[in-house]
C-alpha cells in the first residue's frame, strides 16, 4: 500500500510538472530545455524527458531554432527548441469557434462587412476597455504595452511584451480565436488598430496563428504617429 501510495504521487508530480512545462510552451515558445529547467528549479534531464514525451504525444514539437543575423554564430550543434503544436494549444482551448464563424456568417449576410467591423470594434473595445492611452514619453507607452498585454492575457492570449531593437514587441502565444480569425480578418484589423491607437505608434503585424504562424507578432517602433 505504501509503494502504491508514493507512486501515486510520483504521477501527481509529473502531471503537475506536465502541465507547467504545457504553459511555459504556450507563453514563450520557442524555448529550448534548459531555459524550462531553469525556470522551473529542475534538472535539464528531467525537463528533456518531459519534452520527449509531449512530442510523442503530439502535443508538442522540437523546431530548429532561427540564428539571429546580428549575433556571433555560435560553434557546435545549437540546441533544440521546442513550442506546442495545433494538438498541444487546443487543450488550452478555442472558444466557441463553430458557433462564432456560423454567427459571423449570418451577420455577414444580413448586414455586410460593415457590420462585421463593427462587431470586432465593439469585440476589442470591451478587452481593452480600462488601458490608459500612451502619451508621447517612452516609459508611457511601454507601460500602456505591459496594460494591453495584462488586458490581452485576461481573455486568454498569454500575452508578452518585449524590448526588441528600437521599439516593443507585443506576442501572442495562443489565440483562443483563431479559427474564427482566419475567417474573419477584420478581428485581427480591428485589434491592430486598437493597439495603434492605444500607444499612439505605428504597429507592424509580423505573423499570426490564424495565418498558420505559431504566434502573433505585433512590433511597435518607438516613433510618434504624425498627424496631418
Amino acid at each position: 500500500m505504501e509503494n502504491s501510495a508514493k507512486q501515486n504521487d510520483v504521477y501527481a508530480a509529473d502531471g503537475d510538472t506536465r502541465r507547467k512545462i504545457l504553459l511555459i510552451l504556450l507563453e514563450r515558445a520557442p524555448v529550448i530545455a534548459s531555459d524550462i529547467a531553469e525556470q522551473l528549479q529542475l534538472s535539464t534531464a528531467g525537463v528533456r524527458r518531459h519534452l520527449d514525451n509531449l512530442v510523442e504525444d503530439h502535443l508538442a514539437e522540437a523546431v530548429s531554432p532561427r540564428q539571429n543575423p546580428y549575433e556571433p554564430k555560435m560553434r557546435g550543434r545549437p540546441a533544440k527548441t521546442y513550442r506546442l503544436t495545433d494538438k498541444g494549444r487546443s487543450i488550452f482551448g478555442h472558444g466557441y469557434d463553430s458557433l462564432a464563424v456560423a454567427a459571423l456568417t449570418t451577420l455577414r449576410e444580413v448586414g455586410g462587412d460593415d457590420a462585421v467591423r463593427t462587431f470586432a470594434k465593439k469585440r476589442i473595445h470591451d478587452i481593452v476597455e480600462g488601458v490608459a492611452p500612451a502619451n508621447t514619453s517612452e516609459k508611457s507607452i511601454e507601460d500602456t504595452a505591459k496594460s494591453l498585454v495584462e488586458a490581452f492575457s485576461n481573455h486568454g492570449y498569454a500575452a508578452t511584451v518585449d524590448a526588441v531593437g528600437n521599439g516593443l514587441q507585443i506576442c501572442q502565444h495562443h489565440c483562443p480565436i483563431s479559427t474564427v480569425a482566419a475567417e474573419f480578418p477584420e478581428l485581427c484589423e480591428a485589434e491592430h488598430q486598437a493597439v495603434s491607437k492605444l500607444l499612439g505608434q505605428h504597429t507592424q503585424p509580423l505573423a499570426t496563428i490564424a495565418d498558420g504562424h505559431g504566434i502573433c507578432t505585433t512590433n511597435i517602433p518607438l516613433t510618434p504617429i504624425k498627424h496631418s
